[in-house]
């Protein structure tokens, strides 16, 4: 049995390295994580450190020993140094498709207009800026993208203007998005992720005590079933919450890539807490809700896609 690493990635530039999507690279026959680059070593007003961010790269041909590769170029389609978060990558057609959210220069505030922005990509290194989503607010986070059927596309995302709650929208073509209104409302969260596993539908979201768990039917109508990654863990650099996710499902397998800080403070503004290390945990489902012991050590392998 291969168990895998611990913490499974550090970033080597800023030690930052948070919300945390893998996608395989078709034209490198190798995994990516793709990530934001938190700037935890910047000493600056308020919270400047959390952007000015770019978009990290690490790879991996099987899920261990991730190489990191440096950052996304080419996003840049207005002058200034300005801040990408939480990226989603889909692969649709032989097209990757690219969802950050996107910030203006360098805010020391948290109250400034957040977009999340397309990019298409033959390669994922070489980008096309495709334009800004027309959605709920202009305080939209943390996209997260499933094809619901042959003809249909639906993002998640948060609504910081409406509660923090997630909103969805529609799409055909991954181009036109109609939004849609609130999708999850149990209480303010981030970093949706929808995945089907076991025959259902399964939404997690990060409630910053944890991720909470809801299942569906019918990709619309969402049933609370429980919490992940809410009690510590025991390995090295995770025992605080696991927080905004990926997922992974190979067959009938699972696994959980997430992001976990030094210590849960609430102020991260001394520098002992802004720190943080990706993990991967397996996940598992008897249908009716999602289980994952973090702490549990279990075969880890990304295959290439068949």
């Amino acid at each position: 049995m291969r168990i895998p690493e611990a913490p499974l990635f550090r970033d080597p530039i800023f030690d930052g390295a948070a919300d945390p999507t893998v996608i395989w690279n078709e034209q490198e026959r190798q995994w990516w994580m793709v990530y934001t680059q938190r700037r935890t070593t910047c000493r600056s007003p308020g919270v400047a450190w959390v952007h000015a961010t770019d978009l990290g790269v690490a790879s991996s041909p099987d899920g261990h020993d991730w190489l990191y590769r440096g950052t996304l170029e080419g996003l840049h389609f207005e002058p200034g140094r300005n801040t990408w978060w939480a990226p989603e990558l889909i692969f649709a057609d032989g097209v990757y498709h690219l969802y950050p959210s996107y910030i203006q220069g360098v805010p020391d505030t948290w109250n400034r207009p957040r977009r999340i922005v397309h990019y298409t990509s033959r390669d994922l290194w070489h980008w096309q800026y495709e334009g800004a989503l027309s959605l709920s607010s202009d305080r939209v986070i943390d996209a997260c993208v499933a094809r619901i059927s042959p003809e249909l596309w639906r993002m998640w995302y948060k609504d910081e203007k409406d509660n923090s709650y997630s909103h969805y929208a529609d799409s055909p073509d991954l181009f036109h998005w109609e939004e849609r209104g609130r999708a999850v409302t149990l209480d303010c969260h981030e970093g949706p992720n929808v995945f089907r596993l076991a025959g259902r539908w399964w939404y997690i979201g990060d409630f910053w005590h944890g991720q909470e768990v809801f299942r569906s039917d019918d990709c619309l109508s969402w049933q609370h079933c429980g919490r992940i990654l809410g009690d510590p863990g025991r390995r090295p650099f995770d025992q605080t919450f696991g927080r905004h996710a990926d997922v992974v499902v190979q067959g009938e397998e699972a696994y959980l890539f997430y992001f976990t800080h030094l210590t849960d403070s609430p102020d991260i503004h001394d520098g002992t807490e802004r720190p943080t290390s990706i993990q991967v945990a397996r996940l598992t489902s008897d249908g009716e809700t999602l289980f994952c012991d973090r702490d549990a050590p279990f075969d880890f392998c990304l295959r290439a896609p068949a």
